[in-house]
């Protein structure tokens, strides 16, 4: 991205943390230091207007204090705009196999797509080039997981099956429908697919871009703890920077009475595998608060407090999440896969792909031409880093 793209920090954590809280009053400390600020919500929950004290605003833009807007994506509309030319193909399909409307109608509504569309919204508003800062909102951690993995996911189709499935339909269209009974796509639900596939991409690019990152909420939970740990490394495998963690509603331990005693310790021991977790990473202390931060005086109080003095729109800093190597003849993909283990990691080669899993997560990297006559001579995690060597295949 140029320098006149706008900050781009996205929130996520599991649900009740305190996430919407967290991203609201960041917002309000970015328009506050002179940053045009859009806050933006992916969740369905749609809490951050109840956090700026608002009703609900519509589905553009609407300014909620100097310098900062807030937006609620109207996914129902975002849904229409760029998934219509093909939910009309895929009710077809269904109409011709019998199901009925009513049932085709919600067939047709894949699950998760509301999210995945909303963060087209989220391109659009950094094209205008309105906006110094743009704060997300983000659905909560599995939703977003599987959110942000589906461009690359898409992509992957896109180049490898999408051009010969069109071609096949082009020439054999006719003989195929009347042999499945049931209708080819036309050129106008695979331009569909393309106009999206564009789309999607591009929203990557500018969330794996030198501007962006994912900021973790959570509480002081063994639970929750777990769950950030886990976003941690599989937000990293698909490539995507997070640049801290938010430790939301942690008790003060002054004054404590026997039954908050007992609470302050029980997080005392959590805040220390808290610490050892996220190690070189930012981490910021939000204490719990007896009343809720509601409006944007209060917001940016507590963003105040939180980030104490902290450049909470800074940069993000470090190496690329993905980077190549080269020592002599050899080349090294390096991956950033903080806290897992070798035997953590499984590697499989197909040609000009390396599928790298960890737990139920997969990513397919696409190697670098240079690389195709190349072979695997060794994988190692190294500091949270994932390394595999290659070296050039002598005949």
């Amino acid at each position: 991205m140029s320098r006149g793209d706008p900050r781009i920090l996205l929130f996520t954590g599991k649900g009740g943390v305190g996430k919407s809280t967290i991203a609201a009053g960041t917002a309000c400390l970015a328009a506050r230091r002179g940053l045009r600020t859009l806050v933006l919500s992916t969740d369905a929950a749609h809490s951050l207007a109840d956090a700026f004290g608002v009703h609900r605003p519509g589905p553009d833009p609407t300014q909620v204090d100097d310098l900062l807007h807030l937006q609620q994506v109207d996914a129902q509309r975002r849904f229409e705009a760029s998934w219509s030319e093909i939910s009309r193909y895929l009710r077809s399909v269904l109409d011709a196999g019998g199901v009925d409307p009513v049932t085709a109608e919600e067939l047709t509504v894949l699950p998760g797509a509301e999210e995945v569309l909303a963060l087209l919204e989220l391109r659009l508003q950094v094209r205008t080039g309105d906006w110094d800062a743009v704060v997300v909102d983000c659905a909560p951690t599995a939703e977003t997981l599987r959110l942000l993995a589906l461009p690359e996911a898409l992509g992957w189709y896109m180049h490898r099956v999408f051009p010969v499935e069109r071609r096949v339909v082009r020439a054999l269209g006719p003989v195929l429908s009347r042999a499945a009974g049931v209708p080819m796509p036309e050129d106008n639900v695979f331009g569909a697919v393309q106009r999206l596939h564009g789309e999607l991409d591009e929203v990557r690019s500018l969330l794996a871009g030198p501007r962006a990152s994912v900021r973790l909420v959570l509480t002081p939970e063994n639970v929750v703890l777990a769950e950030a740990r886990r976003s941690l490394t599989t937000l990293s495998l698909y490539g995507y920077r997070v640049d801290g963690a938010v430790v939301n509603r942690v008790f003060p331990e002054a004054g404590a009475d026997e039954w908050r005693a007992r609470w302050v310790a029980a997080q005392a021991e959590v805040m220390g595998r808290v610490r050892e977790s996220f190690v070189g990473l930012p981490l910021w202390r939000a204490c719990y608060r007896d009343d809720e931060p509601v409006g944007t005086a209060a917001l940016a109080a507590l963003a105040e407090e939180l980030y104490a003095g902290h450049d909470a729109l800074a940069d993000p800093s470090g190496a690329e999440p993905l980077r190549f190597t080269r020592d002599g003849a050899a080349t090294t993909l390096r991956l950033a896969l903080p806290l897992v283990e070798r035997s953590d990691v499984d590697l499989t080669r197909h040609g000009d792909e390396l599928a790298v899993t960890v737990a139920a997560y997969r990513r397919l990297l696409t190697l670098p031409p240079a690389l195709a006559r190349h072979s695997v001579t060794g994988a190692r995690v190294v500091d949270g880093e994932l390394q595999v060597r290659f070296e050039e295949t002598t005949a």
